[in-house]
């Protein structure tokens, strides 16, 4: 058998006043998470716990991204979540402050 991908979507999460970046990151997960119902475990008559997901989040600062916090997300699967260097945080010029977004982009494979 080998890992088959059945899906992938993106979603965008962002934390207006408070930068923090593990939210933001929550936020875009649940964003791509929310538009989606996979039937495509049953139909191959798998178990949704043997799915494996692989989540790639895009953020300013990737390192402050509590990944482990991200994975919490997910329902069920072998989930693995990492932070690359994307997203955007936008300076507010008036209070100076910073709004972060984070993208994510969540892959589901399954061993068929």
């Amino acid at each position: 058998m080998a890992l088959k991908r059945f899906a992938t979507e993106f979603g965008m999460g962002v934390d207006l006043r408070g930068q923090d970046y593990t939210k933001a990151a929550i936020r875009a997960v649940k964003d791509a998470l929310y538009r989606n119902s996979l039937t495509v475990a049953h139909a191959l008559d798998k178990d949704p716990s043997e799915m494996v997901v692989k989540c790639v989040i895009g953020i300013a600062k990737p390192d402050l991204v509590d990944t482990a916090e991200v994975a919490k997300v997910f329902p069920y699967g072998d989930i693995t979540v990492t932070a690359e260097i994307g997203g955007l945080d936008q300076g507010k010029p008036n209070t100076g402050g910073v709004t972060t977004m984070a993208v994510a982009a969540v892959q589901v494979w399954l061993d068929i």
